[in-house]
């Protein structure tokens, strides 16, 4: 079955391009030239990946991964964002926000199918694997165990969907609303101070004697899965 692309981007001649290059390489691709429209579209058809601009009229890109993000329907579609902007602080905005990654232009089609076809890899391994495996932590997502190297962690129902989101997407910073929403739901009102406390308690359970702790804390915006720590 063909991966269904849906590529955001105002660009007419770069929209025709990639869209070229992915339909010649076996994909199936939509085009949005508005970022007004891609919430709507997602609700029917929901893509496999999203290429995604940055500059587009009515909402940029990051307002529309912030929106996508939030949503239990649409927050693990992949994203690669393709933008003009080639400053560090975009590019941490960008991942903070709920990027995968980040594409620089002008670059080439080459590179932008070997990064999607990776990303797919990697997304299509989550979604199908009982088991995911992050440095010495290991989650079965059948069983709901959590292990740090050969000791089991016993964790609450709350501490447990946490990990299993930031284990999903190392490296992903996620601010304290957006945690609200996806691990409580937005219908139901609970403080920001809540998340602190469901977060300590699962660094209580993770880590043990001289156990590195893993959950990084992102000072005036949230928390992650650090991608750089290293068990010891």
């Amino acid at each position: 079955m063909k991966k269904k692309i849906l590529l955001v981007e105002d660009d007419k001649s770069l929209q025709q391009l990639i869209t070229y290059n992915f339909k010649k390489e076996g994909f199936k691709i939509d085009t949005i030239s508005d970022g007004e429209e891609v919430v709507y579209q997602i609700r029917d058809n929901i893509p496999d990946l999203i290429l995604l601009d940055w500059m587009l009229p009515n909402i940029s890109g990051i307002e529309i991964i912030r929106q996508l993000k939030i949503n239990k329907n649409t927050n693990k579609i992949p994203i690669i964002m393709l933008t003009a902007k080639s400053e560090e602080p975009d590019k941490l905005k960008a991942f903070e926000i709920g990027a995968d990654d980040y594409l620089t232009k002008p670059f080439s089609t080459a590179e932008l199918l070997a990064r999607t076809r990776s990303l797919l890899k990697r997304n299509k391994f989550q979604e199908d694997t009982e088991i995911i495996i992050f440095h010495d932590i290991t989650l079965n997502t059948e069983k709901r165990r959590v292990n740090r190297g050969k000791r089991a962690v016993k964790l609450g129902p709350m501490e447990y969907k946490l990990l299993e989101l930031f284990i999903s997407r190392p490296g992903r910073v996620y601010d304290r609303s957006q945690l609200l929403d996806i691990i409580w739901g937005k219908e139901i009102y609970v403080e920001e101070r809540t998340v602190d406390v469901h977060i300590g308690r699962l660094r209580k359970a993770l880590n043990r004697g001289k156990d590195a702790d893993p959950i990084r804390t992102v000072h005036g915006v949230g928390y992650s899965l650090d991608e750089t720590y290293k068990k010891k």
